[in-house]
Protein backbone atom coordinates (compact mmCIF):
# COMPACT_ATOMS: atom_id res chain seq x y z
CA UNK A 1 0.00 0.00 0.00
CA UNK A 2 1.26 3.10 -0.97
CA UNK A 3 2.33 6.49 1.39
CA UNK A 4 0.04 8.23 -0.38
CA UNK A 5 -2.78 6.10 0.40
CA UNK A 6 -1.78 5.50 4.07
CA UNK A 7 -2.32 9.63 4.06
CA UNK A 8 -5.70 9.52 2.57
CA UNK A 9 -6.64 6.72 4.51
CA UNK A 10 -5.31 8.31 8.23
CA UNK A 11 -7.83 11.15 7.23
CA UNK A 12 -10.35 8.85 6.34
CA UNK A 13 -13.16 10.91 7.82
CA UNK A 14 -12.27 13.84 5.41
CA UNK A 15 -13.82 11.13 2.47
CA UNK A 16 -17.51 10.88 4.76
CA UNK A 17 -17.77 13.70 2.06
CA UNK A 18 -18.15 10.87 -0.22
CA UNK A 19 -21.28 10.03 0.97
CA UNK A 20 -22.72 12.87 -0.25
CA UNK A 21 -22.80 11.63 -3.43
CA UNK A 22 -26.26 9.90 -3.03
CA UNK A 23 -27.86 12.79 -2.21
CA UNK A 24 -29.82 16.01 -3.77
CA UNK A 25 -27.69 18.54 -5.25
CA UNK A 26 -28.01 21.35 -2.69
CA UNK A 27 -27.58 18.92 0.63
CA UNK A 28 -24.27 17.43 -0.81
CA UNK A 29 -23.01 20.54 -1.29
CA UNK A 30 -24.01 21.25 2.48
CA UNK A 31 -22.17 17.71 3.37
CA UNK A 32 -19.15 18.51 1.11
CA UNK A 33 -18.92 21.34 2.75
CA UNK A 34 -19.11 19.89 6.05
CA UNK A 35 -16.79 17.09 5.18
CA UNK A 36 -13.65 19.87 4.82
CA UNK A 37 -14.61 21.46 7.99
CA UNK A 38 -13.91 18.10 9.87
CA UNK A 39 -10.94 17.75 7.55
CA UNK A 40 -9.11 21.00 9.33
CA UNK A 41 -10.87 19.38 12.85
CA UNK A 42 -9.08 16.42 12.81
CA UNK A 43 -6.06 16.96 11.22
CA UNK A 44 -3.58 13.88 11.38
CA UNK A 45 -1.27 14.30 14.60
CA UNK A 46 -1.35 10.90 15.07
CA UNK A 47 1.12 10.04 12.04
CA UNK A 48 0.27 6.84 10.66
CA UNK A 49 2.06 4.04 12.51
CA UNK A 50 0.73 2.63 15.29
CA UNK A 51 2.91 1.14 18.31
CA UNK A 52 4.43 -1.83 17.35
CA UNK A 53 2.39 -5.09 18.68
CA UNK A 54 4.09 -8.25 18.54
CA UNK A 55 5.07 -9.36 21.56
CA UNK A 56 4.94 -12.40 24.04
CA UNK A 57 2.41 -11.54 27.22
CA UNK A 58 3.02 -13.31 30.32
CA UNK A 59 5.87 -15.89 28.80
CA UNK A 60 6.75 -16.74 32.06
CA UNK A 61 3.16 -18.92 32.35
CA UNK A 62 4.03 -21.34 29.90
CA UNK A 63 1.80 -22.86 27.36
CA UNK A 64 0.73 -19.55 25.25
CA UNK A 65 -2.47 -18.85 23.30
CA UNK A 66 -1.82 -17.26 20.07
CA UNK A 67 -3.85 -14.67 19.36
CA UNK A 68 -3.93 -12.19 16.11
CA UNK A 69 -5.36 -9.42 15.23
CA UNK A 70 -5.89 -8.10 11.41
CA UNK A 71 -7.96 -5.07 10.48
CA UNK A 72 -7.58 -1.60 10.10
CA UNK A 73 -5.71 1.20 12.85
CA UNK A 74 -8.49 0.23 15.83
CA UNK A 75 -7.10 -3.13 15.24
CA UNK A 76 -3.16 -1.61 14.76
CA UNK A 77 -3.72 0.33 18.12
CA UNK A 78 -3.36 4.02 16.31
CA UNK A 79 -3.82 6.44 19.28
CA UNK A 80 -2.14 4.35 21.60
CA UNK A 81 0.77 5.63 23.11
CA UNK A 82 2.58 2.15 24.06
CA UNK A 83 2.14 -0.98 22.83
CA UNK A 84 0.46 -2.71 25.78
CA UNK A 85 -2.25 0.16 25.64
CA UNK A 86 -3.15 -1.55 21.76
CA UNK A 87 -6.79 -3.36 21.55
CA UNK A 88 -4.12 -6.61 20.94
CA UNK A 89 -1.91 -5.65 24.04
CA UNK A 90 -5.26 -5.47 26.08
CA UNK A 91 -6.65 -8.34 24.49
CA UNK A 92 -3.28 -10.40 25.25
CA UNK A 93 -3.07 -9.47 28.91
CA UNK A 94 -7.20 -10.23 29.58
CA UNK A 95 -6.54 -13.71 28.40
CA UNK A 96 -3.45 -13.99 30.30
CA UNK A 97 -5.48 -13.46 33.46
CA UNK A 98 -7.99 -15.50 32.24
CA UNK A 99 -6.63 -18.22 31.27
CA UNK A 100 -3.50 -17.77 33.29
CA UNK A 101 -1.43 -18.88 29.95
CA UNK A 102 0.92 -16.74 28.16
CA UNK A 103 -0.19 -15.29 24.87
CA UNK A 104 1.97 -14.93 21.35
CA UNK A 105 0.50 -11.35 19.98
CA UNK A 106 0.72 -11.34 16.72
CA UNK A 107 -0.54 -7.61 14.77
CA UNK A 108 -1.46 -8.07 11.11
CA UNK A 109 -3.55 -5.11 11.21
CA UNK A 110 -1.93 -2.22 9.30
CA UNK A 111 -3.36 1.50 9.47
CA UNK A 112 -5.56 2.38 7.05
CA UNK A 113 -7.19 -0.75 5.61
CA UNK A 114 -10.35 -1.41 4.38
CA UNK A 115 -12.00 -5.00 4.53
CA UNK A 116 -10.05 -5.60 0.79
CA UNK A 117 -6.98 -5.69 2.53
CA UNK A 118 -7.79 -8.16 4.78
CA UNK A 119 -6.80 -11.08 1.96
CA UNK A 120 -3.09 -9.78 1.92
CA UNK A 121 -2.91 -9.36 5.57
CA UNK A 122 -3.85 -13.35 5.93
CA UNK A 123 -1.76 -14.10 3.22
CA UNK A 124 1.59 -12.37 4.98
CA UNK A 125 1.17 -14.73 7.86
CA UNK A 126 3.65 -17.24 7.90
CA UNK A 127 2.34 -20.31 6.17
CA UNK A 128 2.91 -22.66 9.35
CA UNK A 129 1.35 -20.06 11.60
CA UNK A 130 -1.61 -21.40 13.04
CA UNK A 131 -3.08 -18.97 15.54
CA UNK A 132 -5.62 -20.38 18.53
CA UNK A 133 -7.83 -17.19 18.22
CA UNK A 134 -8.28 -13.88 15.24
CA UNK A 135 -9.50 -11.18 16.36
CA UNK A 136 -10.89 -8.91 13.45
CA UNK A 137 -11.80 -5.34 13.25
CA UNK A 138 -12.74 -3.33 10.10
CA UNK A 139 -14.92 -1.24 8.57
CA UNK A 140 -14.65 2.39 9.19
CA UNK A 141 -12.69 2.81 5.91
CA UNK A 142 -15.63 0.89 3.75
CA UNK A 143 -18.03 3.26 4.75
CA UNK A 144 -16.02 6.46 4.60
CA UNK A 145 -14.40 5.29 1.08
CA UNK A 146 -17.93 4.46 0.37
CA UNK A 147 -17.62 1.07 -0.22
CA UNK A 148 -20.45 -1.25 -1.26
CA UNK A 149 -21.53 -3.21 2.18
CA UNK A 150 -21.89 -6.41 -0.50
CA UNK A 151 -18.24 -5.82 -1.69
CA UNK A 152 -16.92 -5.31 2.04
CA UNK A 153 -18.71 -8.39 3.78
CA UNK A 154 -17.32 -10.51 1.09
CA UNK A 155 -14.34 -9.97 2.00
CA UNK A 156 -14.62 -10.15 5.42
CA UNK A 157 -16.07 -13.60 4.90
CA UNK A 158 -13.13 -14.62 2.83
CA UNK A 159 -10.72 -13.74 4.72
CA UNK A 160 -12.76 -15.64 8.09
CA UNK A 161 -13.06 -18.99 6.00
CA UNK A 162 -9.27 -18.52 5.29
CA UNK A 163 -8.40 -17.96 9.11
CA UNK A 164 -10.87 -21.03 10.04
CA UNK A 165 -8.86 -23.07 7.42
CA UNK A 166 -5.13 -22.09 9.68
CA UNK A 167 -7.54 -23.32 12.72
CA UNK A 168 -7.99 -20.60 14.43
CA UNK A 169 -11.65 -19.46 15.74
CA UNK A 170 -12.52 -16.17 14.85
CA UNK A 171 -13.85 -12.96 16.45
CA UNK A 172 -15.20 -10.18 14.62
CA UNK A 173 -15.77 -6.39 16.16
CA UNK A 174 -18.22 -4.92 14.02
CA UNK A 175 -17.69 -1.64 12.32
CA UNK A 176 -17.86 1.22 15.26
CA UNK A 177 -20.56 4.23 15.12
CA UNK A 178 -19.60 6.89 13.62
CA UNK A 179 -22.04 8.68 14.34
CA UNK A 180 -19.67 9.50 17.81
CA UNK A 181 -17.43 11.41 16.25
CA UNK A 182 -18.09 15.08 17.22
CA UNK A 183 -16.04 16.76 15.20
CA UNK A 184 -17.97 15.69 12.20
CA UNK A 185 -21.34 18.30 12.18
CA UNK A 186 -24.98 17.02 11.50
CA UNK A 187 -26.33 16.08 9.20
CA UNK A 188 -22.76 14.42 8.06
CA UNK A 189 -22.46 12.58 11.53
CA UNK A 190 -25.96 10.97 11.33
CA UNK A 191 -25.11 10.01 7.67
CA UNK A 192 -22.16 8.50 9.13
CA UNK A 193 -23.93 6.67 11.75
CA UNK A 194 -26.72 5.33 9.32
CA UNK A 195 -23.82 3.70 6.96
CA UNK A 196 -21.56 2.73 10.02
CA UNK A 197 -24.28 0.59 11.47
CA UNK A 198 -25.84 -0.94 8.19
CA UNK A 199 -22.27 -1.87 7.36
CA UNK A 200 -22.17 -3.75 11.34
CA UNK A 201 -25.55 -5.33 10.48
CA UNK A 202 -24.26 -7.29 7.31
CA UNK A 203 -21.07 -7.81 9.15
CA UNK A 204 -22.38 -9.85 11.76
CA UNK A 205 -24.67 -11.54 9.74
CA UNK A 206 -21.81 -13.08 7.31
CA UNK A 207 -19.89 -13.35 10.28
CA UNK A 208 -21.99 -15.37 12.07
CA UNK A 209 -22.46 -17.99 8.88
CA UNK A 210 -18.72 -17.91 8.60
CA UNK A 211 -18.67 -19.60 12.18
CA UNK A 212 -17.26 -16.68 13.71
CA UNK A 213 -18.12 -14.75 16.99
CA UNK A 214 -19.35 -11.42 16.67
CA UNK A 215 -19.16 -8.15 19.17
CA UNK A 216 -21.35 -5.56 18.39
CA UNK A 217 -19.02 -2.67 19.02
CA UNK A 218 -21.64 0.08 18.74
CA UNK A 219 -24.18 -1.70 21.60
CA UNK A 220 -20.77 -2.55 23.70
CA UNK A 221 -18.71 -0.09 23.77
CA UNK A 222 -20.40 2.50 21.21
CA UNK A 223 -22.63 4.50 24.52
CA UNK A 224 -18.58 5.31 26.24
CA UNK A 225 -17.39 7.02 23.31
CA UNK A 226 -20.69 8.65 22.73
CA UNK A 227 -20.90 10.02 26.19
CA UNK A 228 -17.49 10.61 27.37
CA UNK A 229 -15.92 11.47 24.10
CA UNK A 230 -12.48 13.58 25.65
CA UNK A 231 -11.96 10.15 27.47
CA UNK A 232 -12.28 7.36 24.80
CA UNK A 233 -10.66 9.33 22.14
CA UNK A 234 -6.97 10.50 21.17
CA UNK A 235 -6.03 13.50 20.23
CA UNK A 236 -7.17 13.19 16.28
CA UNK A 237 -11.11 12.55 17.91
CA UNK A 238 -11.41 10.33 15.54
CA UNK A 239 -9.01 7.16 16.82
CA UNK A 240 -9.44 5.46 20.63
CA UNK A 241 -7.08 7.14 23.10
CA UNK A 242 -5.44 4.51 25.17
CA UNK A 243 -8.48 4.40 27.39
CA UNK A 244 -10.57 3.88 24.62
CA UNK A 245 -8.95 0.69 23.47
CA UNK A 246 -9.11 -0.33 27.14
CA UNK A 247 -12.51 -0.07 27.38
CA UNK A 248 -12.66 -1.97 23.49
CA UNK A 249 -10.60 -4.63 24.70
CA UNK A 250 -12.73 -5.25 28.38
CA UNK A 251 -15.66 -5.28 25.90
CA UNK A 252 -14.57 -7.79 23.63
CA UNK A 253 -12.42 -10.17 25.79
CA UNK A 254 -15.81 -12.28 26.88
CA UNK A 255 -16.06 -13.34 23.07
CA UNK A 256 -12.22 -14.11 23.17
CA UNK A 257 -12.47 -15.80 26.18
CA UNK A 258 -15.62 -17.76 25.05
CA UNK A 259 -14.09 -18.45 21.43
CA UNK A 260 -11.06 -19.99 23.65
CA UNK A 261 -13.54 -22.24 25.33
CA UNK A 262 -12.81 -20.43 28.50
CA UNK A 263 -16.18 -19.06 29.54
CA UNK A 264 -19.20 -20.15 28.33
CA UNK A 265 -21.84 -17.06 28.42
CA UNK A 266 -21.67 -13.89 26.74
CA UNK A 267 -23.10 -10.48 27.18
CA UNK A 268 -25.73 -8.54 25.73
CA UNK A 269 -24.06 -7.23 22.37
CA UNK A 270 -22.19 -10.61 21.23
CA UNK A 271 -22.91 -12.98 19.46
CA UNK A 272 -22.13 -16.64 18.67
CA UNK A 273 -22.91 -18.89 15.16
CA UNK A 274 -25.75 -21.03 15.79
CA UNK A 275 -23.32 -24.45 15.51
CA UNK A 276 -21.86 -23.35 19.29
CA UNK A 277 -25.73 -23.59 20.39
CA UNK A 278 -25.90 -20.18 21.88
CA UNK A 279 -25.96 -16.14 21.00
Amino acid sequence: MSSNHLTRTGVALAVLGGLAAGTAYGARGLLLRQAAQARLAIGKPLGEEAPAGDRHVKKKLGRPVDLVVLGDSIAAGLGAERPKHTLGGRLARGIARSTGRSVRLRTAAVVGSESSMLAGQVAALPPAYRPDVAVVVVGGNDVTHRVPVAESVRHLGAAIDALRARGAEVVVGTCPDLGALRPVPQPLRSLGSRASRQLADAQRVVALERGARVVSLAHVVGPFFHTSPDEMFSPDRFHPSARGYKRTAKAMLPSVLAALGVVEHVPFGHHAPAVDGSG
